[in-house]
Parts: C-alpha cells; structure tokens; sequence
C-alpha cells in the first residue's frame, strides 16, 4: 500500500513512479488516494483525517509505504508487517519556509512525534539525511528519486531560442522565484517561467532552452535538474539541500549560493556567453544521470530493500 497526500509532482510523483514500475516487476501495489479539501493551509489537516480513516478500512499488507509526514497518521492505521515513511527534503523547514513560522513549530513538533512510528525511513538525498540526523538523531537510508528516460520519446525535437532561460518550479518563496524576477532585466535574455504547466509541455520548454536556473532556498534532490541533464541543458543552481549531489560547481554545471542574487546575475550572463563550458558541462551531466539517476539503475535497489523487509518479518 502506497499512501501519498497526491500521487502528482515532487514526492507523490516519485511515489507514482515507484509504484508503476514495481507493478511492472510483479508487485502488487495499491495507491491511497483520498479527497481533500482544496484550501491552501487545510489540505494536509484533512488528508491526514480521510487518510486515516481510509486506512483503518483497507486490508492488510506486507508493507506500508507512506511519502511525506501527513501520510504517517495513515501509514499508523493501515494494518501491515512493516512500515515505511519516506521524506524528501526537512518537512518542518518546508512548512516554515512556504507557511509561516507557527505551522512550521508545529510541523516541527509532529515530525518529531511521528517519524518514530515508522520501521524504516527513507529519503532521496544524503543532505537531508544528515540534517535529519543531527536534528531528530534519527537514520534514514538514502534512496535517491530517479528519473523515468522512457517518457522522454514523447518530447519532440524543437529548435533552440537564442538565449532563452527558464524556470521550472513552484511559485513560492522557497524556490526563490523571487531572486530571479529581482535579475531579469539584467539578464542578457529572455527568461521563461513555468510554475503550473503540464510535465510535456515544461519539458518542451526545457528543451528548446540555453539554460536552466534554479534559485532555491531550500530543496532536496530536485527532479528537474536530472531531467535538464538528460536533456543536456546547462544548469545553474544554488547550493542548497541536495543539489549538490548533482551539481558540480564547473563540471555538471554552476553552483551559487542562496539568495546571492548579484552571483546569480553574473553567473547566468556569463554562461550564456561561454557555449564550450556548456557543453562540457551538459556532457558530464547527462553521463552522469545515466551513470546514477535512472530506474533502469535504482530499481533493483528499491526491489532489494523490500524484499529484504519483508524477509526480515
């Protein structure tokens, strides 16, 4: 049983993912989806009631695996061998950076509370398990989130825009949107934002691009870079959570730090001007991916880990 507050972008889109290739590998896999009222700062409080509710009514399971702390109150009422939370990026400095600094206390309380109900944790990048550790002294085992390579047949071939750059993300301050719009009128091109398209259509995007920019001040392990790098787009990125993993300042591509938007400025500008480092870096990049964030590599992991939990009931 897979329990996610929506099985779309981010987490719930790795969950939907994961589940669709494990049915593929022979696992029976049920999703948990349940309605939620469509209001900003109640949809988690909701989810968390449905969810449970729905939960306590399902049959039993070898395993539970639920994706994101609202998901642990139903990963508690399902009957199951073995539990799994899994948790991408710090949840309670989500909520505060999105939220406010109340919700973030309180998230902050919870995770504490509820990571402990679960067996295993797990999360995709080795900044947030360290974070986790030296916050909650807990261990999570790090499973990277891959990329599926099959759905990209579906991009066409598009012609590059001259000096185009694009963003790709949430309109919300912890993506730091913001330091971009601040530089725009100093970038020495045409900055294209995509905060609420459909995946073909950003990756469309994407690919006819010079340039990925990622602002974020906080992340994970963020999708959107592994999939500039299979499309051997030039990334620049701040170094913050995860992305470091992933990017390598002056190899896989530019790293700046958060919220320095003058370095930003400077680093974008420059780049588009320097089309040999692109491609060094894009190659590097797309070896890279291929190399390490890919289901073709990370699925035998993920089959490993629960079969050995099942094993170890």
């Amino acid at each position: 049983m897979f329990v996610a507050p929506h099985f779309s972008g981010g987490i719930g889109g790795h969950a939907a993912m994961l589940a669709d290739k494990l049915q593929k590998y022979g696992f029976e896999v049920d999703l948990l989806d349940v309605a939620k009222i469509p209001i900003k700062n109640l949809k988690n409080p909701s989810f968390v009631i449905t969810s449970t509710i729905s939960g306590f009514f399902k049959g039993s399971y070898d395993i539970v695996h639920t994706f994101n702390v609202p998901s642990a109150f139903a990963m508690r009422s399902v009957r199951a061998k073995k539990r799994i939370l899994s948790i991408h990026g710090v949840f309670s400095d989500q909520v505060n950076a999105i939220h406010s600094d109340i919700l973030g206390s309180i998230a902050g309380m919870t995770e504490k509370y509820v990571l402990k109900w679960a067996d295993k944790l797990t999360t995709d990048s080795l900044a947030t398990k360290k974070m986790y550790k030296e916050k909650l002294n807990l261990d999570f085992e790090y499973l990277p989130s891959p990329i599926d390579i099959s759905k990209f047949k579906n991009v066409p071939d598009i012609a590059k825009k001259e000096n185009q750059i694009v963003y790709i993300g949430r309109d919300s301050f912890e993506k730091g949107i913001d330091l971009l719009r601040k530089i725009e009128p100093k970038i020495k091109g045409n900055v294209v934002y995509c905060t609420n398209i459909a995946w073909e259509k950003a990756m469309i995007i994407l690919k006819q691009s010079q340039l990925l920019v990622v602002p974020s001040r906080i992340e994970s392990l963020p999708t959107v870079v592994k999939e500039a790098f299979y499309l051997k787009i030039p990334v620049i990125a701040t170094d913050v959570g995860g992305i470091p993993e992933l990017v390598k300042d002056g190899q896989t591509g530019i790293l700046v730090q958060a919220d320095d938007a003058e370095k930003l400025l400077a680093s974008i500008n420059s780049l588009l001007e320097d089309g040999s480092k692109m491609q060094k870096m894009t190659e590097n990049a797309y070896d890279f991916v291929l190399k390490n964030m890919t289901w073709e590599i990370m699925l035998p992991r993920y089959v490993e880990f629960y079969r050995s939990l099942i094993q170890s009931v």
